[in-house]
């Protein structure tokens, strides 16, 4: 991704999605005044994980989708809501849908509960305790600025449950007003998401239709040699595998080369058509 001069303002951007088209409240880019001074209706957080995706795909994987899905989101939200603002002014006064403000989106939580892949080189992990308390004070410190919808935007499998429980958690606590709920993109793509996989088709065509320079097409024929059919190895209802390379040689779960940027794009939609609804949806829980 870099020169011998060393990593440059570009490879950062790219981390976090900003080399496309997405919010302006990107927090990680904006100033505190612009925060301050925003109509914020909503916050993303992304979540995702670094570990293993087979030698085609980058450790950040989950991150890097979860930022694109929520951004592409994001842009869906507030440009619904203009258009719905356009259309306000020419209903009788009160009449009209409230005008919608914008989207905050955080930075990513790149390292996740990601264990089961603890002997891929490069995988990285925390507890579930020390992840849910790190999440759930992130989003705590959004409320104290007045942003208390949040809608964690996960990408990893194994922060689904976690993620549950920080959510119900967050919206528990009568020490604060904020409201969250937990949105995995994989799981609102229609029928693709039973081809998901672990650095598989899903996850492969994101990247390719988001970010790709990062996937290694070189590799590709390699992950699908080694890749298992399925995640796990189950009897009667049970997996009895707890760690991934006890099914998989290289990572990787499904072929990645049924998943190409057109299909990614047609993920991209789905799942953020979907997060934009939710997002609606969670604000307008907070106003009933």
């Amino acid at each position: 991704m870099t020169d011998a001069s060393g990593p440059g303002v570009d490879d950062d951007r790219r981390l976090y999605g900003a080399a496309r088209r997405g919010p302006d409240m990107r927090l990680s880019e904006v100033t505190w005044t612009d925060v301050r001074d925003a109509d914020v209706d909503v916050a993303f957080l992304p979540v995702g994980s670094t570990e293993q995706h087979g030698p085609h795909a980058p450790l950040g994987t989950d991150a890097l989708n979860a930022v694109a899905v929520a951004e592409a989101a994001a842009d869906a939200y507030e440009t619904e809501g203009k258009s719905a603002d356009a259309g306000s002014e020419e209903n009788d006064a009160g009449g009209g849908d409230a005008a919608r403000g914008e989207v905050a989106v955080a930075p990513p939580v790149h390292v996740g509960v990601a264990e089961e892949h603890r002997a891929f080189d490069g995988t990285m992990w925390v507890s579930p305790e020390t992840f849910r308390a790190y999440v759930r004070e992130s989003a705590e410190s959004l409320v104290s600025h007045g942003v208390d919808r949040v809608v964690f935007v996960n990408g990893h499998g194994g922060n689904v449950e976690a993620l549950a429980e920080v959510a119900r958690r967050f919206s528990r606590d009568a020490s604060h007003a904020g409201y969250g709920v937990a949105f995995t993109w994989f799981e609102a793509v229609g029928d693709h998401a039973g081809d998901m996989g672990h650095a598989g088709p899903l996850e492969t065509a994101l990247l390719r239709a988001t970010n790709p320079e990062l996937v290694r097409e070189e590799r590709v024929d390699e992950a699908s040699a080694g890749a298992a059919d399925r995640w796990g190895e189950w009897v009667s209802g049970v997996n009895l595998a707890h760690d991934s390379d006890e099914f998989t040689d290289n990572g990787v779960v499904g072929d990645p080369r049924a998943g190409d940027a057109e299909r990614g794009a047609e993920l991209l939609d789905r799942a953020s058509a979907s997060l934009a609804e939710l997002a609606a949806a969670v604000v307008d829980r907070g106003t009933e």
